[in-house]
This record gives structure tokens, C-alpha cells and sequence, in this order.
């Protein structure tokens, strides 16, 4: 497993290839191949909220451990607690995205991309509409959101 120090560049170069055995891609870069986890992160959400859920996946590749990154993530599930807020899932998208890039600018392009690539591909960012709430129809479940908030962030990122 390959892991990022705390304050190294992440190269900006990236090509997306078809994994052989699966549905799944990998990601190339730099010398760099990272299967993707997307899976894992919706299988985490079984124990744990959907920002925790993404948190943790990426917690080595962002520079924390586990037990920080499910900490960190303990107000943002169902929507910041009432399903009103944006989805889990996008929030800790965030957390890792701040933390892999530590630079305030790029972590909002990237954010921004990843946002409007949720949006697009699930008709909403908000928890409660997510889950129907009001309107009986549920646009994505929970893991879900939390398989594409990760595949979008690994798109972004790594």
C-alpha cells in the first residue's frame, strides 16, 4: 500500500485503466497504482456513518489513523445530524480531499468537481432528498453515495 507524507505533492498526472478482473479501475500515477476502494468504503458503512465511512478508507492515504478519521467524522452523518445538510458522504470526501492537498484553493476545484459530478449522477447532494425524505423517492442509498463519493474522489485525487 503506498501512503502519502503528510505534506508531499501528490503528482498531478493520472491515467484511468480498466481493471482486468473486475468492474472496477485502477489508478496509475507516477510510478503509483492504487486499486480502487470504493467498495471497501461502502461495505465500512455497514459500522459507521457515510462521512466516517469515506474518512476511514483514505485515512493513510490522507495522513491520519483510523481512530482520528472516524472521530473526525462523528457530527457529519445523516446529513450533519438531520439529514438537512449535504450527504455524509460528500462531507468526508471533503475532509480527505483538504487533507491529501492541503492547499485551500485546490481542495475547492476539487471539491466543486466532485459536487457537481454527485449531483449529476444522483439528482441531489442533500441527505434528505437522497433518501427521499418527503417525496417517497429514494435517489441513492446510503452505501451508494458513499461508492460514489469515493470513486469521485479517487478520480480527483489519486
Amino acid at each position: 500500500m503506498y501512503a502519502f507524507a503528510r505534506n508531499q505533492q501528490i503528482p498531478s498526472e493520472k491515467k484511468f485503466v480498466n481493471c482486468p478482473k473486475c468492474t472496477t479501475f485502477v489508478v496509475k500515477k507516477t510510478n503509483f497504482i492504487m486499486e480502487t476502494r470504493k467498495h471497501l468504503a461502502a461495505e465500512r458503512k455497514k459500522t459507521c456513518n457515510c462521512a466516517q465511512a469515506v474518512i476511514a478508507t483514505y485515512a493513510d492515504l490522507a495522513g491520519i489513523d483510523e481512530e482520528t478519521a472516524m472521530a473526525m467524522g462523528n457530527a457529519f452523518g445523516s446529513g450533519m445530524g438531520n439529514m438537512e445538510g449535504t450527504c455524509g458522504a460528500l462531507t468526508g470526501a471533503a475532509m480527505v480531499v483538504g487533507l491529501v492537498t492541503r492547499d485551500k484553493l485546490r481542495s475547492r476545484k476539487v471539491m466543486s468537481k466532485i459536487m457537481t459530478e454527485f449531483q449529476t449522477r444522483n439528482g441531489a447532494t442533500q441527505c434528505k432528498l437522497l433518501k427521499g425524505v418527503g417525496t417517497g423517492q429514494v435517489l441513492r442509498s446510503c452505501e451508494g453515495c458513499v461508492a460514489d463519493a469515493s470513486e469521485m474522489l479517487e478520480k480527483e485525487l489519486f
